[in-house]
């Protein structure tokens, strides 16, 4: 199984022509993102998505899981549609309404990558060779409280040859 990189650099360019055909700066767009769970945010007080925040991850060639997900449905995008060589037709984001922001079940995934992990009976310095990660970057998911990186995500699920979405649901909190 060949397992790709996501490609931010792919994901920037989109959100970048989709802003410019707009005639939108990325302010206009950082404003567009949040206002997608606009009942949401009005109950939370969340702190918005920064222009900053969008215009780093061509810079940083990562971005959060957490974060990708805000793009990705301002796109109305999966995923799996930024894996080079990767047939995502039919591949979508759980639908998610304006009370409702999507985000990643870490722990649902920390618990996919261990019981699968289990019955390969395959290490964790093993695995963390086969996704190209550290031992701790795996381990830690467990604990993480909010993200891990978009690239790291997208290689887990492709190991588990399952859908990005089936790690991804509505958040209402």
């Amino acid at each position: 199984m060949k397992i790709v990189d996501f490609d931010i650099a792919a994901l920037f360019k989109a959100m970048d022509s989709k802003r410019i055909s707009r005639k939108l700066s990325w302010s206009q767009v950082a404003k567009e993102i949040w206002e997608l769970s606009a009942d949401l945010n009005r109950v939370r007080h969340d702190h918005p998505i920064s222009p900053s925040t969008i215009i780093s991850m061509s810079k940083m060639d990562n971005t959060t899981c957490q974060h990708a997900l805000f793009f990705l449905r301002w796109l109305g995008r999966s995923p799996e549609s930024f894996l080079p060589g990767v047939d995502a037709r039919g591949i979508t984001l759980p639908p998610a309404g304006t009370d409702r922001r999507l985000r990643w079940d870490l722990l649902l995934l920390y618990d996919s990558i261990n019981t699968r992990r289990q019955e390969l009976k395959v290490t964790w310095p093993q695995l963390a060779g086969v996704i190209r990660c550290t031992p701790n970057q795996l381990t830690g998911i467990r604990t993480a409280k909010f993200a891990i990186g978009m690239k790291l995500a997208m290689r887990i699920v492709q190991w588990l040859e399952r859908p990005a979405a089936d790690f991804i649901y509505p958040a209402k909190w």
